[in-house]
């Protein structure tokens, strides 16, 4: 039963943005952008763990997860460092931590030079 529900909340997803990109004239980098802020938004109203139960997979992969994702290390930092949590919460979330967001921008230098050689 969970893999039709995560199929059926991604497929959902998914037709959301075609139909978007279809009848308006948003680039799909603005859509990307509205899912992410849509989780975020979801998130913040305490309606997207509620998604999540019922969506599955298909509801934590998708960019409206990311959004959530944010969300939540960020009011797990602010609960944690206080103000200064607003800054580094979202890394935290985002990229699993400091060392992680290092060690790939560290990966991504290395491909650049490699790939400008």
């Amino acid at each position: 039963m969970e893999y039709l529900s995560s199929f059926l909340f991604g497929g959902t997803l998914c037709l959301i943005g075609q139909i978007i990109i279809e009848k308006t004239k948003l680039t799909p980098a603005r859509i990307l952008v509205g899912y992410v802020v849509a989780g975020v938004l979801l998130s913040a109203i305490g309606v997207y763990d509620k998604i999540l139960e019922i969506g599955a997979s298909g509801a934590s992969v998708p960019l409206t997860g990311f959004g959530h994702i944010l969300a939540k290390a960020t009011r797990e930092a602010i609960d944690k460092d206080g103000p200064l949590g607003i800054f580094t919460g979202s890394l935290m979330g985002a990229a699993g931590g400091i060392e992680s967001a290092v060690i790939f921008s560290w990966l991504a230098a290395l491909l650049f030079r490699a790939k400008k050689k």
